[in-house]
């Protein structure tokens, strides 16, 4: 295998929707102090892109255990590609970049992008295949999302960007190198799934990331697979946490959007999450398809424990922004 610098290379290999890229330095001052002292086991139940599993990675070198877990097996699959195959998927990717690259019309790129898409929908794929051709309708379908509909299918359109990145080895190589370092385990199923991975004698840190609640009715991208995470899912998870809260050295984080920013009668995080530790941090959101709403907005970070220092410093920064 090539190896690369992870320091400087380790990174999300696919975009995902809500990713912690730009939240990261937020999120850092907010980790308990712990984990900067003692060996501790990390799992990240909603795991999508990635970003602060990578961040974890690198920074703290005292991880003993990391499991992650995602509902969307094409991802979880992916992970797995990466950490177990990586030559056969980067020479894979190599292939489709050089086919799409041979191609001069926007058009007929467009007619490749359905193809690749419905092959992937519909044809009985290697799992390498399959999470090669993920990468590449991520990197060129539209805002870089992930969606499905009600049946499963991927169903987003064509995104008509002329220079895609649609084969980055270096990153590969790197997120590969460090999900073997660490042996990471990668399961596919519910959240709830990962309880089992709680130390009994040390430090578990858990973070979560699950799909967000929509601050309007028109803004409902709350779910990219067909499984439906709606206000129920939410409370599920909220009483997850509260049973996570009762055993004995277990510390969670947990994101999610900021109802009552937008609407003050919209308490519902307040209510299903009171008498946890709930602080706003501020995310750039970039994939509302009307530019106009996009930009700054406050999200919500809920967590079973304090570290009073960090905290002042985040809210100075809202202050400061206000």
């Amino acid at each position: 295998m090539i190896h690369f610098n992870t320091k400087e290379l380790a990174k999300p290999f696919i975009k995902w929707v809500g990713g912690k890229g730009q939240l990261l330095s937020q999120l850092n001052m907010c980790l308990p102090r712990e984990l900067y002292e003692d060996g501790f086991t990390y799992v990240e139940p909603f795991v999508g892109g990635g970003a602060m599993l990578f961040y974890m990675l690198q920074n703290f070198l005292k991880i003993k255990r990391v499991v992650i877990n995602d509902i969307n097996k094409n991802l979880t699959d992916a992970y797995t590609n990466i950490k177990q195959e990586p030559e056969g998927l980067v020479y894979r990717l190599k292939h489709i970049e050089q086919q799409y690259f041979g191609i001069k019309t926007e058009e007929a790129r467009k007619e490749f992008y359905l193809d690749m898409r419905r092959r992937f929908n519909e044809e009985p794929l290697s799992s390498l295949d399959k999470t090669a051709i993920l990468i590449f309708l991520n990197r060129t379908c539209f805002n870089g999302l992930y969606r499905e509909n009600t049946k499963g299918k991927f169903n987003v359109p064509f995104g008509r960007y002329a220079n895609p990145t649609i084969c980055n080895e270096e990153v590969i190589y790197a997120d590969s190198e460090l999900l073997n370092h660490y042996d990471v385990q990668i399961l596919n199923g519910d959240f709830k799934g990962t309880a089992k991975a709680i130390d009994n004698v040390g430090l578990t840190f858990f973070y979560f990331d699950p799909p967000y609640r929509p601050l309007s009715a028109t803004s409902s991208f709350n779910s990219y697979v067909k499984e439906d995470f709606n206000d129920d899912s939410q409370r599920d998870l909220a009483n997850f946490c509260r049973q996570l809260n009762t055993r004995k050295n277990v510390k969670w984080m947990l994101s999610n959007s900021d109802c009552s920013a937008k609407n003050p009668a919209d308490t519902f995080f307040e209510e299903i999450y009171e008498g946890f530790n709930i602080q706003r941090v501020y995310a750039s959101r970039m994939v509302n398809a009307n530019a106009s709403k996009r930009g700054k907005l406050t999200e919500l970070l809920i967590r079973n424990y304090t570290t009073k220092p960090q905290n002042e410093i985040i809210d100075n920064q809202i202050k400061l922004a206000l």
